[in-house]
């Protein structure tokens, strides 16, 4: 059985070479594989399943490319692979409507995935970034029930320009922060996957793809972290039972095999 795993996207409607990379990868590997499993900001902002409402003609351009991306899951899933979908602090107002127009689940964060008898946690990985005290606080508003149903009670219009005006504050705030500050926290690590009973965590979010070779309680264990996609590279993970996790990287117009 053929996993895949990708997080950190950030589709959008001014990046088309990473959506075309990403057409290009369902189509060329994903196609190929059991399951792909999208760890979170798959989009560069989510406003709201209604979104798939508005005429593709609308001027943001964020219509069309969802009704796209979701025509071309949806085609997946029914081919047979299955597709599973995780909210990254991006688009963590991703509901069932889109999950459903896609043909793909939801899933909670952290959810351990089965492989081959082996747990492994999956995590967008913001929530491992606890020594960000500012981000810290806006996730907890920001998955706050009452919040969200403030925020999609607004127009599209004035969603899109609050979801603007967040990402603007938030990289002016970022430019600011120390390093590893906006990096994982190591004990935050050690207890989720204690708390999960694995070895393995794979996560995104960082934008810093690796492999971390950890020890828990005397035992050897692994932290792989994705990268994110830029217009001329792509990142997954593939898992194969009865082979170890591989973190691979590759030009978007050359997709690898599953």
């Amino acid at each position: 059985m053929t996993t895949l795993l990708i997080s950190d996207l950030h589709l959008h409607p001014g990046a088309p070479a990473i959506t075309d990379g990403f057409f290009a990868y369902l189509e060329q590997t994903a196609s190929k594989a059991d399951a792909l499993y999208i760890l979170g900001d798959f989009f560069e902002a989510w406003v709201g399943d209604d979104i798939l409402d508005l005429p593709e003609a609308e001027p943001s351009g964020n219509a069309a490319l969802v009704k796209r991306v979701a025509t071309a899951l949806h085609d997946l899933s029914s081919a047979g692979t299955a597709v599973y979908l995780m909210h990254g602090n991006r688009d963590f107002l991703i509901g069932k409507r889109f999950a459903d127009a896609c043909g793909a689940t939801l899933l909670d964060d952290p959810t351990l995935l089965d492989n081959d008898g082996e747990p492994i946690l999956l995590m967008h990985g913001d929530s491992l970034c606890t020594r960000d005290e500012a981000y810290m606080a806006f996730r907890a508003q920001a998955r706050d029930p009452q919040w969200q149903a403030q925020i999609l009670a607004m127009s599209i219009p004035e969603r899109l320009a609050l979801a603007k005006q967040i990402r603007e504050q938030s990289g002016d705030a970022n430019s600011n922060k120390a390093e590893d500050i906006m990096d994982v926290t190591p004990e935050e690590v050690t207890k989720a996957m204690k708390a999960h009973d694995t070895t393995l965590l794979i996560h995104g979010h960082t934008h810093r793809p690796d492999v971390h070779d950890l020890t828990l309680d005397g035992q050897p264990a692994k932290r792989i972290v994705l990268g994110d996609w830029h217009p001329d590279q792509g990142w997954d993970i593939r898992l194969e039972a009865g082979e170890g996790p591989e973190l691979r990287d590759f030009p978007l117009d050359a997709p690898p095999s599953a």
